[in-house]
């Protein structure tokens, strides 16, 4: 699909498992701390410029939420987490399905 965007020039170019530092490594009282990065799924880079991040979910882990947050403090792209959700249609943003499943549960 990003494939055939780019090639009919509806995008600019896009990148599959990028990767971003989110925290350096560094030494604490003689122990060394690992890096902390982020794959996520595609780079996109849209023909104004802009870039933006997609990662695909099937649902939220606890490391990920950190990631996240850590992801937007450091980087100014924006970030579109999507799942695939049958009975929404298709590919939907996580954000989207979230509010979706709150309004059900609301009686909305």
């Amino acid at each position: 699909m990003l494939e055939e965007k780019r090639r009919t020039g509806q995008i600019r170019a896009f990148e599959r498992q990028p990767v971003f530092l989110l925290q350096d490594s560094f030494r604490k009282n003689g122990k060394t701390f690992r890096k902390i990065e982020y794959r996520a799924d595609f780079k996109i880079i849209h023909n104004d410029g802009t870039i933006e991040i997609v990662d695909v979910k099937g649902y939220e882990t606890p490391e990920f939420r950190i990631k996240r947050k850590l992801f937007e403090k450091r980087y100014p792209y924006t970030l579109t987490i999507v799942k695939y959700v049958k009975k929404y249609g298709g590919w939907i943003t996580l954000d989207e399905y979230k509010k979706r499943k709150r309004d059900e549960k609301r009686g909305k």
